[in-house]
């Protein structure tokens, strides 16, 4: 499988990085670990997590996914041949928390997020702590257009998330800084003060890019060549829905819009004609549809890795094969003609 540079660093992954936010509701501990050794055995090395997870957020069980990953961790007895990543959350998730007593991105709130997240992953590291979003206004999780941004929201300064992660690395805790859920201005804020500070600079970018939303492409794209910011992206299936699974109202049993309403807009009526269009382009290729729509994304070279999730080891297998396929030109031709009738009907 193919491996790209992460940013500007000496470190390498694969075109495929395995997501984790299902384990925990969706997948047992010992599912998560079936993953991980099967993922591994295909040369997927890195691994995607959050603090949050899983997903959906429920302060019961919020934490549980990192520490499936640290008793894997643990059981290995080695961290140095993997590339882990985890994301310290912002304010708008605080109310999922039982185990931190503030989220507002402010050094002292980073500096618990990653003890906790250091604890429950049972090591002393992690390669890359991504900002999960930011803590102001802006268009991110479905949000179209912001109407106002107010003086005062009670967030830290990017400065000061910055430094703290800054401090972070000097102390060997993380390696790398990424951000996630970013816009292009908030992106260039960070670049502004690695340059003034003399920072190690932002590495990656995760945020959402998919077949039915390209908007990465409006003006984070040029900022990921420009800046060697490569994305990670995530829900390149739009949380499954462009399997075709849900076509023509269907909910599979254990299926994620099966389960819970969040992030239904991936699965919109609107978007239905859009997503049985690329299932026709992959049926009239021979394809099949996951493949097709993780291949395309893995085809765009400012996508530095395609973060995967997978409840079955059926589709988790399907999914990792993916990262080996190439589509032919006339396939990107078929998709580019569904594209531009039917562009982003999905954030």
């Amino acid at each position: 499988m193919e491996h790209r540079q992460l940013g500007t660093t000496d470190i390498h992954i694969p075109v495929i990085c395995l997501g984790t936010m299902t384990w925990g509701i969706q997948n047992t501990e010992a599912e998560a670990h079936e993953q991980l050794d099967y993922a591994l055995s295909q040369g997927i090395n890195f691994i995607d997590t959050a603090e949050i997870y899983p997903v959906p957020p429920d302060p019961s069980v919020q934490g549980r996914t990192e520490a499936y990953l640290g008793t894997w961790l643990a059981k290995r007895g080695k961290h140095d041949d993997l590339i882990i990543a985890s994301k310290v959350a912002c304010r708008k998730q605080r109310s999922n928390f039982q185990t931190r007593t503030v989220t507002n991105l402010s050094r002292a709130d980073i500096r618990e997020a990653i003890e906790g997240s250091l604890s429950r992953l049972q090591t002393d590291y992690l390669d890359l702590y991504q900002i999960h979003a930011p803590d102001r206004p802006a268009n991110h999780w479905g949000i179209r257009g912001i109407t106002e941004i107010p003086d005062d929201t009670g967030a830290a300064s990017i400065e000061e998330t910055y430094g703290a992660l800054v401090e972070l690395i000097k102390e060997g805790k993380i390696r790398h800084i990424g951000l996630s859920n970013e816009t292009p201005w908030g992106v260039m804020q960070f670049q502004r003060l690695a340059e003034k500070n003399d920072w190690p600079p932002v590495v990656s970018i995760q945020n959402q890019y998919s077949l039915t939303n390209r908007t990465y492409e409006l003006g984070l794209s040029e900022v990921s060549f420009r800046e060697h910011i490569g994305l990670l992206a995530y829900s390149p299936l739009s949380g499954g829905a462009l399997t075709g699974k849900y076509l023509g109202g269907k909910m599979p049993a254990g299926a994620r819009f099966t389960l819970s309403d969040r992030n239904r807009r991936y699965n919109a009526p609107e978007v239905q004609a859009a997503i049985q269009a690329y299932v026709n382009v992959a049926e009239k290729h021979g394809l099949d549809p996951s493949q097709m729509a993780l291949a395309f994304v893995v085809s765009r070279q400012f996508v530095t890795s395609c973060i995967i999730g997978a409840t079955t080891m059926d589709q988790l297998k399907i999914d990792i094969a993916a990262g080996d396929l190439t589509l032919a030109p006339e396939v990107l031709a078929d998709i580019e003609e569904v594209y531009r009738q039917m562009p982003d009907l999905t954030a």
